[in-house]
């Protein structure tokens, strides 16, 4: 009898559980409604189709139910269903860049808080932050009824109550302005920005996605990761985005460690860089990621020298 090879997902980050591909049995024995989903494909590959909202759901709850001893976790209907693994690599990425600042030691305690820039519905950062390194979080989200989701994640997860603390931004003109306070200290900001500069050109992209999932074309696609207007575009895409927050961190040089967010466009990076070289900031780091046929990578600064960043207690 040969034995089946098991293809590992090198391109994601060596700590990242997911590497391997997902084992359906363990996960339908967590999560029985997954079963439904999951069918052969002409590779004679168990998968499920990532082109159904439903499904993406589904393989979500089986994940976080079987590795993250998450019991309940639901987002409303079109809002971002985020995929998992990529995630978690982000999580495992800024574990590595706070072990650089710490004598090469990943801190693994609740001491070490995060603030999750556009925390949307699922709260998945602040989720697999503490899940995996004991982390707590500050999760922010300028859309009321994703507060509210996460509300309810945390009161459904009781060992997330004391994790995970939520606050809407009500100027959506600001990004850190009235969420990080003058006693605060944070070991780390998270973002995954809104990539598009319109509604038209989000929508471009959902049904690209999709027609390149299903290998068909269609103009209505039913997306399977949602997604609300806050969390998919805002004027000036990304790189607006990206830039009022960097102008924004200059006011808290002190009170973080390592700023950082996701840049998913490459031809971004230069305009990010020269920003950040205007507000002198002591540090820039520039770490790439993929997942699947999609790369992206992780830019983080900080205005603390070296010295500072050892000195600095998590």
């Amino acid at each position: 009898m040969t034995k089946k090879i098991i293809q590992e997902k090198l391109n994601l980050h060596p700590r990242n559980q997911h590497r391997l591909r997902y084992d359906f049995e363990i996960l339908t024995q967590n999560f029985p409604d997954l079963k439904k989903f999951i069918f052969t494909n002409q590779h004679n590959i168990e998968t499920v189709d990532f082109s159904n909202p439903d499904a993406v759901k589904a393989l979500n709850k089986s994940l976080l139910i079987t590795y993250y001893d998450i019991k309940n976790w639901d987002i409303p209907y079109n809002y971002l269903c985020p995929p998992i693994p990529g995630r978690v690599d982000y999580i495992h990425h800024v574990a590595d860049l706070l072990a650089f600042s710490n004598n090469n030691i990943i801190p693994e305690t609740e001491n070490v808080v995060g603030l999750d820039i556009g925390v949307g519905a699922n709260c998945i950062y602040p989720i697999l932050g503490n899940s995996l390194y004991k982390w707590t979080f500050v999760g922010t989200d300028i859309d009321a009824k994703a507060i509210e989701n996460c509300t309810k994640i945390i009161e459904e997860n009781p060992k997330l109550i004391d994790a995970i603390s939520l606050q809407q931004q009500l100027n959506s003109r600001y990004i850190f302005k009235d969420i990080i306070l003058a006693e605060d200290k944070f070991a780390f900001t998270i973002c995954n920005p809104p990539f598009h500069s319109s509604q038209e050109e989000a929508t471009n992209s959902s049904i690209r996605k999709v027609n390149n999932l299903e290998n068909t074309k269609t103009l209505n696609p039913v997306l399977n990761f949602g997604g609300q207007n806050s969390e998919l575009w805002c004027q000036g895409g990304e790189l607006a985005f990206i830039t009022q927050m960097i102008y924004e961190s200059v006011k808290y040089p002190k009170q973080v460690l390592w700023f950082t967010t996701l840049v998913s466009k490459n031809s971004n990076l230069s305009s990010i860089y020269k920003t950040l070289n205007k507000v002198n900031v002591a540090a820039v780091k520039t770490i790439d990621m993929a997942q699947g046929q999609k790369t992206s990578r992780i830019v983080a600064w900080t205005f603390l020298t070296e010295l500072q960043q050892k000195n600095w207690e998590f």
